[in-house]
């Protein structure tokens, strides 16, 4: 007779390293929180579940930066900086960048590149620092020395099950797993953003195809008026890469049989999302094939490793960014840095852009206190599961702050662990200077000199 649970023998971990800080998940939040806090002298290992660093900007296919600009009083602006300049200077160096381009219906500007050369690109610059990386390996949960601090990591992987201590933690999950762990409070929308599955397009005939990012969104729109398609969602984005043979798609939409979206954190949802993700790619592609100019002899010539994941777990921290916030250009005098990406909201059949107004400074502030979890002493959180509303997270979540947001983690632990040990009595004006020191920008001057050129 079957029961409905198995017992598991208890059972002693080894531990099998110990550090000041360790961050767990490698994606522009983690990769540069691992670089700064090994920077400033500190012990620190990155744990990555991949073989590879970059999150959705490798595994998800996304060959994007987005919100690393900004359209500041008409000008467009690089308006992230820091550690992150050095990335790119690296992947600069092996000719994976391109030149910015204007995106959302010309309002924003962008920055594709060359997914390989940013995957060598991370590993340089944590490794660059005297950080440690460990790939393929999962965190599973957290041990707790007391109430409000976090003594290890539970990690597994092929080498085995074992316990990693630190003195500093840095959630850069996507998901909060650690915050969730440990008992920080957090929120989950009852209606998530929907993922996508990204894939790309080679084979790509250049100058026929011309402005075909606008070609594909007529066709496809001209396509279901007339009845004779439907797509998973309006807005498709196609654009070409560092070689324009080759063009990425983000043009799918993921959701469960009631029509809700996948949930990152349910794996059973998420093996749905891999398969239908793949079987939408196979019609869209089969479409843009046939219709457009151009790409008559294209063919996908690579399906991201895993869908991407745009929203789950978000923590209730010290403050909560909201959307009014991005759309007012709002300013914090805890700032750690800035973010110029406009409300991208992905909900059933379409994605909502929101900006600032055209005439505004373009940008909002990103508070140190978004970082700040409740509940637990020796931890942060950055990337898009930090403390924000859905409707500022729908900004938030892009590439550009989530590398802001890093930064400031990493900097911010060594902080911590020179005073009390604690994130939330960090010294911010010390952390202000130390991140301007090190070539972030955080919105407390004027822009000037910062302008870019646009494809």
């Amino acid at each position: 007779m079957s029961t409905p649970t198995v017992h598991e023998a208890a059972r002693d971990l080894p531990v099998i390293g110990e550090y000041d800080v360790v961050v767990c998940g490698g994606g522009p939040a983690g990769l540069l929180a691992a670089t700064a806090a090994s920077r400033s002298g500190r012990s620190t290992l990155l744990i990555e579940k991949y073989g590879f660093l970059g999150g959705a900007g490798t595994m998800g296919g996304l060959a994007t930066f987005c919100g690393m600009h900004a359209r500041s009083y008409g000008t467009d602006i690089q308006s992230v900086h820091g550690y992150v300049d050095e990335l790119l200077d690296r992947m600069a160096a092996m000719d994976g960048l391109n030149t910015p381009h204007l995106s959302v219906d010309d309002r924003i500007a962008a920055l594709s590149y060359d997914i390989s050369a940013l995957k060598i690109a991370a590993d340089e610059l944590v490794l660059a620092g005297g950080a440690e990386l460990l790939f393929h390996t999962s965190v599973v949960g957290i041990v707790k020395s007391d109430d409000a601090t976090i003594d290890a990591v539970i990690v597994e992987s092929k080498s085995g099950r074992g316990a990693i201590r630190g003195r500093f933690f840095i959630d850069g999950t996507g998901d909060g797993d650690l915050a969730a762990w440990s008992g920080a409070p957090y929120e989950r929308s009852e209606h998530l953003m929907y993922p996508s599955l990204m894939f790309r397009i080679n084979g790509v005939y250049p100058v026929e195809a011309g402005q075909a990012w606008k070609t594909v969104r007529r066709l496809m729109e001209e396509a279901e008026e007339a009845g004779t398609h439907r797509f998973p969602r309006k807005k498709p984005i196609v654009r070409p890469q560092r070689n324009p043979l080759e063009w990425r798609s983000n043009l799918t939409q993921l959701s469960n049989e009631d029509g809700s979206a996948i949930d990152g954190t349910d794996v059973f949802q998420l093996t749905r999302g891999e398969i239908q993700g793949r079987q939408q790619v196979k019609d869209a592609f089969a479409f843009i094939k046939a219709v457009t100019p151009g790409f008559q002899d294209s063919y996908i010539v690579d399906i991201a490793p895993s869908i991407g994941i745009r929203e789950t777990r978000r923590i209730v921290g010290q403050y909560q960014l909201t959307e009014q916030d991005v759309l007012e250009c709002a300013d914090f005098d805890d700032t750690i840095g800035v973010n110029g990406w406009p409300v991208e909201a992905h909900v059933v059949g379409d994605v909502e852009f929101r900006f600032a107004p055209d005439d505004s400074r373009g940008f909002n502030q990103l508070p140190y206190r978004m970082l700040v979890p409740q509940l637990v002493d020796n931890l942060l959180v950055a990337g898009r599961c930090a403390s924000m509303t859905q409707g500022g997270q729908s900004s938030g979540r892009v590439t550009g702050p989530c590398f802001a947001m890093g930064q400031a983690a990493g900097t911010a632990a060594d902080l911590a662990l020179s005073g009390d040990g604690t994130a939330a009595n960090v010294d911010v004006p010390t952390l202000q200077r130390r991140l301007e020191a090190d070539g972030a920008y955080l919105g407390t001057t004027a822009p000037k000199g910062m302008e870019i050129v646009v494809a």
